[in-house]
């Protein structure tokens, strides 16, 4: 098959390691919500666009493993915490085959991070993609959230643009009890 992005031939990646090595090595970029939780993201989302757009694709759910491979599952590698905490992916219900954000979630999974799954649910469930911040803010999600032990936890998403969509879960996850410690998103649409 070829690579994605330099076009050579490679025999079992859909992105060569070469290109994994020059293009995709993640950065860790910092963003505070209006409530105050830190959001760490590992790209620039104009760095990796086109990628991300395949995500409701047969080809997103090979692009989705590599990346959190390549971030996610590095991330665990340095981090260590007292205690184990959860991590909850929003909204990781399949609508395409597969959820792109359990797929980032369960890359977690260490020693010290417990990935829960279907635990975030949004009533509703209108797309966002492209819409304005007021639309955001008028259609908010209206998460429901399932019963679950860990007190401390990591909310995943895939992108963060506004924030809005972040700032509703974790306000969810704070009056139902629980320390949202920060978020993690694979590309955050606000960096240049």
């Amino acid at each position: 098959m070829k690579c994605l992005l330099c076009e050579n031939y490679s025999l079992t990646q859909h992105i060569c390691k070469s290109c994994q090595e020059h293009f995709l090595r993640p950065s860790l970029y910092s963003r505070k919500l209006e409530n105050g939780i830190e959001v760490l993201s590992f790209y620039k989302y104009n760095e990796i666009k086109a990628l991300l757009f395949t995500k409701h694709t047969d080809l997103g759910y090979h692009i989705y493993k590599l990346f959190a491979k390549l971030s996610f599952a590095k991330f665990t590698e340095e981090f260590s915490w007292e205690s184990k905490i959860a991590s909850i992916a929003i909204d990781d219900n399949i609508t395409t085959g597969y959820s792109h954000t359990a797929i980032l979630n369960k890359s977690l999974k260490s020693k010290n991070i417990q990935p829960l799954f279907n635990k975030l649910r949004a009533q509703n469930t209108l797309s966002y993609s492209g819409k304005s911040r007021a639309f955001r803010e008028a259609n908010p999600r209206d998460f429901r959230l399932k019963r679950f032990k860990e007190n401390e936890v990591i909310l995943i998403d895939d992108i963060i643009t506004t924030g809005a969509t972040l700032r509703e879960a974790t306000d969810k996850l704070t009056q139902e009890g629980k320390e949202v410690l920060f978020c993690l998103t694979l590309a955050d649409v606000s960096k240049k």
